[in-house]
């Protein structure tokens, strides 16, 4: 695998989350080409100055390529569709939330063609993204990694490398099981204080200078909420495999069913 500076990149999946990533490496001097199955999303990267084009063109075109689709199947057909145009030497980033064992299978295929696979899944939510702040985990070999490693810190202020493929899975599976046991926390008991008259905010601020402080406390009304069902499925599917008793686990999951921006917002009311 080539080891000079890397200049041509692509991102396949220009959601919310792709077209920051693909924006941000733009930013920072890369030529980036980008494709997303979504007519609508492909003109809003080219809204943004951002070139498009079919995901083999990408492929043609990119040394580094980060993937960022919404399932373990999607994540699958994209790789095969890039390892059939990928020049040896280039290196795909699965930035999408997937099974460690996806990213292995996957990793272990392209490695026959000369072709770097990393997991690099990303955490700090939305707003992170849109600042080029993200925290970036990832999983994979070594020369990969540094070969990626600055292309991922364009749109990711902390680039995290944790070992062989499937790390970074692992590392975004048990961050998002601690923010749901969290985010509930704060939920409960948030809302006693508001039932025992507690001026919410001003309460906020000073648990945050408490050792009850958490991340999710700290951004209490912005959070969405959104994501957090399916990345409790994630953990549970994972957890049974390795068949290891997550009981937390399982309350936090049916807790966050019912978890919603409008609910963290009422409180603050």
């Amino acid at each position: 695998m080539g080891t000079q500076s890397v200049t041509r990149t692509g991102v396949i999946g220009l959601g919310a989350m792709g077209l920051q990533m693909a924006r941000h490496m733009a930013a920072k001097g890369y030529d980036v080409c980008g494709h997303d199955i979504d007519a609508a999303a492909m003109g809003r990267a080219r809204e943004q100055q951002l070139k498009t084009a079919s995901a083999a063109e990408v492929a043609r075109h990119a040394e580094v390529v980060v993937v960022m689709v919404a399932t373990d199947d999607q994540v699958r057909e994209v790789t095969h569709q890039l390892l059939d145009h990928l020049a040896p030497g280039a290196v795909i980033c699965i930035a999408s939330s997937v099974a460690p064992e996806t990213c292995r299978k996957l990793a272990t295929l392209a490695a026959e063609r000369d072709v770097g696979v990393l997991d690099t899944p990303v955490v700090l939510g939305q707003e992170a993204a849109n600042n080029g702040t993200l925290t970036v985990y990832v999983g994979g070999t070594e020369q990969a990694f540094d070969r990626a490693r600055p292309v991922l810190a364009a749109f990711g202020a902390k680039v995290l490398h944790l070992g062989g493929p499937g790390s970074g899975q692992i590392a975004k599976t048990v961050n998002n099981m601690l923010l749901w046991a969290c985010m509930t926390a704060n939920m409960e008991a948030l809302t006693l204080a508001k039932q025992l008259g507690a001026d919410i905010p001003r309460l906020v601020a000073a648990l945050n200078n408490g050792s009850g402080a958490n991340w999710s406390l700290s951004r209490w009304g912005k959070s969405t909420g959104k994501w957090a069902a399916k990345d409790m499925d994630v953990a549970l599917k994972l957890a049974q495999a390795a068949q290891v008793p997550t009981p937390l686990g399982g309350l936090v999951d049916q807790l966050v069913k019912g978890l919603n921006q409008e609910r963290m917002k009422a409180l603050l009311g």
